[in-house]
C-alpha cells in the first residue's frame, strides 16, 4: 500500500475537534475517513499530527494514511476535495516513505491565537477571534510570555487534571503581531498539552488587563496547579499554523 501525506485546512467551528469519538460522527477525522474509505473500497484509518479541540481551526493540519490507488496523488486529492464539505480542504498531497507517521514523525508545531482588542465587536471576524473589549497592555504580555520560553513542567497550564504522562514541554518561540484591532500570538514548541495554548493565552490576557503581573508566572509554574493559571481562552481564536518535520526548526 502507498503512504500518503496530506496537509489540510479546516474551519473547526461546527466540529467536535479532529479526533474521532464514539459518541459522535461530527469530527474532522471521521469526515475524512468516510470519504477515503469509500474511494478505497475498504476501511482506511487516517492519522493526524495531533488533536485539535472542538471549535479550533487549522491552516495546515498534517495527516497520513495507507491505501491502494493506481492513479496520481493529485487525482486522489481532487477526488477527496470534491466530496469534502466546504469548511474542510486538502491543500496538498504526496506519496511518502512507508514509515512516515504524521504524529510520531513530528518535531514541533506552531499554534496561533488571535484576539480582537476593541470596544467594537468583530462582526466579520467573530468566528475566528476572541473579542476582548478592555484595552490590553501588549508590552506586559510580551514580558510575561518570556517566562514560558524553554523547557518547563506545564502542569498548571493543562486542562487534564488526571494527566498520567509527562507534562514537561518546551516552547522555542512566542511572537506577537499587532495589526489594528487584531493581536495574534504565535507559539512554537515541541508539543502542547490539552488546552495548553488556550490557558497560556488566557493567562497573558489577564496580565494585559492588569489582573496579574508578569512576575507571577514563575509561581504559577511552581504551583503545578491548574487553578493558579488564567482562564481558558475560547477555542474559536485558536488555529494550528504549522507542523514541523525537518531538522533544525525545532532547535531554533
Amino acid at each position: 500500500m502507498k503512504n500518503y501525506k496530506i496537509i489540510l485546512s479546516y474551519d473547526g467551528g461546527r466540529y467536535n475537534g479532529w479526533q474521532k469519538q464514539g459518541n459522535t460522527e461530527n469530527t474532522i477525522q471521521e469526515k475524512l475517513e468516510g470519504i477515503v474509505s469509500a474511494l478505497a473500497g475498504s476501511p482506511v484509518e487516517i492519522y493526524g499530527s495531533g488533536r485539535t479541540d472542538a471549535g479550533t481551526h487549522a491552516y495546515a493540519q498534517v495527516a497520513n494514511f495507507h491505501m491502494e490507488w493506481n492513479k496520481t496523488a493529485a487525482s486522489l486529492m481532487e477526488a477527496i476535495n470534491e466530496r469534502l464539505p466546504e469548511d474542510i480542504a486538502v491543500r496538498s498531497m504526496e506519496e511518502v516513505n512507508p514509515r512516515f507517521h504524521s504524529r510520531l514523525s513530528a518535531k514541533g508545531k506552531t499554534y496561533e491565537y488571535t484576539i480582537w482588542n476593541s470596544k467594537k465587536p468583530p462582526v466579520f471576524w467573530r468566528k475566528y477571534v476572541f473579542w476582548c473589549p478592555k484595552p490590553l497592555d501588549v508590552e506586559k504580555m510580551r514580558q510575561a510570555s518570556q517566562f514560558f520560553l524553554g523547557g518547563h513542567d506545564f502542569k498548571s497550564f493543562c486542562a487534564n487534571k488526571r494527566m498520567k504522562k509527562s507534562t514537561v514541554r518546551k516552547i522555542y518561540e512566542i511572537q506577537f503581531t499587532c495589526a489594528e484591532e487584531k493581536i495574534t500570538i504565535a507559539y512554537r514548541g515541541n508539543g502542547f498539552l490539552y488546552q495548553m495554548v488556550r490557558i497560556l493565552t488566557g493567562t497573558l490576557i489577564e496580565v494585559g488587563e492588569g489582573k496579574r503581573s508578569p512576575q507571577e508566572i514563575p509561581s504559577i509554574f511552581a504551583a503545578l496547579d491548574r487553578e493558579k493559571a488564567g482562564f481558558t481562552a475560547p477555542a474559536k481564536g485558536l488555529a494550528l499554523k504549522e507542523v514541523f518535520y525537518g531538522e533544525g526548526r525545532e532547535n531554533a
